[in-house]
């Protein structure tokens, strides 16, 4: 059985998720707490980092790493199209994703606000988030959906004709966000594009299990499990 370990909020497993669900690869998730360093799980992966794909009697780590050798092993249906000049701006948008708006935004606003009470760590957790942190990851996203939904009106998917997996780390980012509720109907509508994007992901299968998620103590918006937002 192929197993998974992952925590369900983080953008970097949610992506290997909806890779491993496009494919129909079947796997089972195990919820990893990594900040506990357990020696266990430090042997699947010294770096103590999730996700951590066990696949084959193999270990594969590094979310970017991971759906790169999805696609190699599993190339349909496909995620990085062959066509040079498209596989290089999906790479350049899930580095976009990984990187700047995971920085900018996600760490900002997921890890102020869920990460600290969840990883119980006394002495972030007693401070509360930092007003000004989350203030900058408010403001961030307004730049990165305003480029997205400038992308969107002007292609069908985020890299291009078809959807790849720039469109999955795109929303992986996303409905984390979406999730701890800075993502409401009324924000979405002021970007109408990306919405209908946006609705278009959550309602492949795929998307099922990023959808029925539910983390103890951070319910679900009424919102974000519905199609027609």
């Amino acid at each position: 059985m192929n197993i998974l370990y992952h925590v369900p909020l983080s953008p970097f497993c949610r992506k290997v998720r909806l890779s491993l669900a496009e494919k129909k690869i079947e796997v089972q998730l195990v919820e990893e707490r990594y900040w506990e360093q357990d020696a266990d799980f430090l042997r699947r992966n010294p770096a103590g980092k999730v996700p951590v794909l066990k696949m084959d009697g193999k270990i594969f780590t590094e979310s970017a790493a991971i759906c790169e050798y999805l696609e190699e092993k599993h190339p349909e249906p496909s995620l990085i199209p062959n066509d040079p000049e498209v596989r290089f701006e999906v790479r350049r948008l899930v580095s976009w994703f990984d990187d700047k708006f995971h920085h900018e935004v996600t760490v900002n606003l997921l890890y102020e606000q869920v990460n600290r009470k969840i990883q119980n760590m006394p002495e972030k957790r007693s401070s509360g988030p930092v007003a000004s942190n989350v203030q900058a990851g408010l403001k961030a996203i307004k730049l990165h959906l305003y480029y997205l939904n400038w992308f969107l009106d002007n292609r069908r998917w985020l890299a291009g004709d078809a959807m790849s997996l720039a469109d999955f780390a795109a929303a992986a980012q996303l409905s984390t966000i979406d999730y701890i509720g800075h993502l409401p109907p009324e924000v979405w509508n002021e970007y109408p594009a990306l919405k209908n994007w946006y609705a278009t992901m959550k309602s492949r299968p795929a998307f099922r299990s990023i959808l029925s998620d539910n983390v103890p103590g951070f319910p679900q918006p009424n919102h974000y499990s519905d199609f027609d937002f």
